[in-house]
C-alpha cells in the first residue's frame, strides 16, 4: 500500500487539528493534553438512535400503541370484502340461484 492511502484512510480516526506531528512525536507525551481534553470532551455510551416516521409516532416513545395495525387490518378487510361483493353481484347478473 502507499503511504497517501494509508495516511487517507487513517486520516480520519485523529482530528488533524490537534493531534500534529509535533505534539504526538515527543518522547515524554507532555504534548498530547489537547487530545486527551478533546476526546474526554466526546460524550460515552450508547446514543439513542431517532426514528422517524409512522414507526417513530405510533409505535415508539410515549404515544406507543396499536392503531396503525388495527387500521390496516380493517381497511385489508374492508377492500376485499367490497371486491368480493363486486364479484358475487357480477355471478348474480346472469345466473340466478
Amino acid at each position: 500500500m502507499h503511504a497517501s492511502l494509508i495516511r487517507r484512510q487513517l486520516g480520519g480516526l485523529v482530528p488533524p487539528k490537534i493531534a500534529t506531528p509535533k505534539l504526538v512525536s515527543g518522547g515524554s507525551g507532555t504534548g498530547l493534553g489537547p487530545l486527551v481534553d478533546f476526546y474526554s470532551k466526546l460524550p460515552k455510551g450508547h446514543g439513542t438512535p431517532r426514528v422517524s416516521g409512522i414507526k417513530g409516532r405510533f409505535f415508539n416513545g410515549k404515544n406507543a400503541s396499536g392503531a396503525p395495525l388495527v387500521a390496516l387490518i380493517v381497511g385489508i378487510f374492508g377492500v376485499s370484502y367490497t371486491l368480493d361483493y363486486n364479484m358475487h353481484l357480477k355471478h348474480h347478473k346472469n345466473h340466478a340461484h
